[in-house]
């Protein structure tokens, strides 16, 4: 009894949770040139600041559409924000004004008319596998 008992515990120790998959397409990259930036964020404190981001990816711009899967966050809520940094210099570049000079894009595909989105506009609930898709403001 005492080895069957030490099998099952040992079968458990070795199985691990896997985290649900998240499926992120990005439409409407152009030029192709420079990375993808995707920073993930879970709580409006901080939305849209470096200090507020719980995840950051990277990713080489080679198409018009790419596809990122991520599967490092657990279960929850979630906004992301994204930008196309054209010239690889790991800046949202601006001008003068505050207005970006490269292309960006967020979760529920919010489009800013005069100022940064709301975290509650581009939130989404993760709680299973999900696609999402974001096309990008040029």
């Amino acid at each position: 009894m005492n080895s069957f008992l030490l099998y099952i515990c040992l079968v458990f120790a070795f199985i691990t949770p896997t985290n649900p998959k998240l499926t992120l397409t990005v439409n409407n990259i152009k030029p192709i040139q420079g990375h993808i930036v995707i920073a993930v964020f879970n709580t409006e404190t901080n939305f849209l600041k470096e200090e507020g981001r719980i995840k950051k990816y990277t990713m080489p711009v080679t198409k018009n559409t790419q596809e990122l899967v991520i599967t490092d966050l657990p279960y929850g809520e979630f906004a992301i924000s994204i930008y196309h940094d054209e010239n690889s210099d790991g800046e949202f570049n601006r001008n003068y004004l505050g207005i970006p000079k490269e292309p960006y894009g967020f979760s529920n595909n919010v489009k800013p008319r005069f100022s940064a989105p709301k975290y509650k506009d581009c939130k989404f609930l993760f709680n299973e596998n999900k696609t999402l898709t974001i096309n990008m403001i040029n």
